[in-house]
């Protein structure tokens, strides 16, 4: 049995518009041309699809069966055929992004959303990378994309795009020894106690940056950081966002630096290599999350 796009579309057309001469009007074709198609259709089927004994064409009950199941491989034709025309125009067959974990909150869920609407099939794949794990993948070609903070030094083998801003607080356990209720920090002092610094396994200076005691243990992880910061085990620089419902509950408190701020704006980048040219869905993330921050 030999099932065509064509002949599926003739049938539902007579369907939706009850009878052989509207469908052929909707779909810009003779009526002869539509009552043979259903002709051809029911043959190969072997089975009566509309009842020609009444003025108009009256779908049988095999048809009513049928409808479901034809509408939704219409669909799903209609799917392959926009896909193969994306992929032969370009199209990425995936879509991979690596994002620091410090801008999970960020809103780039929303735009993947948009971005689906407009290639369905495209396959995607998120990773959640400390900054430097992620520009390496970047740069070895694992990911298309990269969503990090600015970076401290230019790299001419990056295009980038600035999308927002996020904020970095200092934070510690209350029961951490160093803490007093409204005490303002000099960064010398806090010096003499372990600072909690998330980077990458092979951390280098984009991320250590913000590394500001000389005494420090290292994750790559927010959670294991989080942990070790409410056992009281250390302080630490952190995204507002990711830290603001410890706060909330008490098991994080919020400090500041006199001779320094203890408030870190820094911009977040969407990263891309020019060694690597971007397909048609990159290009568009690129330019919905930019619209999405100026929106």
């Amino acid at each position: 049995m030999k099932l065509s796009s064509d002949a599926i579309e003739v049938f539902l057309s007579v369907l939706d518009h009850g009878s052989f001469s509207a469908a052929a009007r909707a779909l810009g074709r003779v009526p002869s041309a539509v009552s043979m198609g259903i002709a051809n259709l029911e043959a190969e089927l072997d089975l009566v699809l509309f009842d020609r004994s009444g003025r108009e064409p009256a779908p049988t009950d095999a048809a009513r069966a049928l409808e479901p199941q034809a509408r939704h491989m219409l669909v799903q034709l209609r799917e392959l055929e926009a896909h193969a025309l994306a992929l032969s125009q370009g199209l990425e067959s995936r879509l991979s992004i690596a994002i620091a974990p410090e801008l999970l909150g960020c809103d780039w869920a929303a735009q993947l959303g948009t971005l689906v609407q407009r290639y369905p099939q495209l396959d995607v794949e998120v990773l959640c990378a400390p900054q430097d794990d992620a520009l390496r993948m970047l740069h070895e070609g694992r990911v298309q994309l990269a969503l990090v903070f600015e970076r401290s030094h230019f790299d001419g083998r990056e295009g980038f795009e600035e999308v927002s801003t996020d904020t970095l607080v200092t934070v510690l356990a209350p029961s951490h020894p160093a803490y007093e209720s409204g005490k303002a920090f000099r960064t010398d002092e806090l010096n003499e106690y372990r600072q909690i610094v998330v980077a990458g396994r092979d951390a280098g200076p984009t991320e250590m940056r913000l590394q500001l005691s000389q005494r420090y243990w290292r994750t790559d992880n927010h959670e294991v950081a989080i942990a070790l910061m409410q056992a009281g085990l250390g302080w630490g620089i952190l995204p507002h966002a990711l830290v603001r419902p410890h706060i909330a509950a008490g098991t994080l408190v919020e400090i500041s630096l006199e001779n320094a701020t203890g408030i870190f704006r820094l911009w977040v980048d969407v990263v891309w290599s020019k060694q690597h040219p971007l397909g048609p869905a990159a290009r568009m993330f690129v330019d919905l999350i930019r619209k999405g921050d100026e929106a």
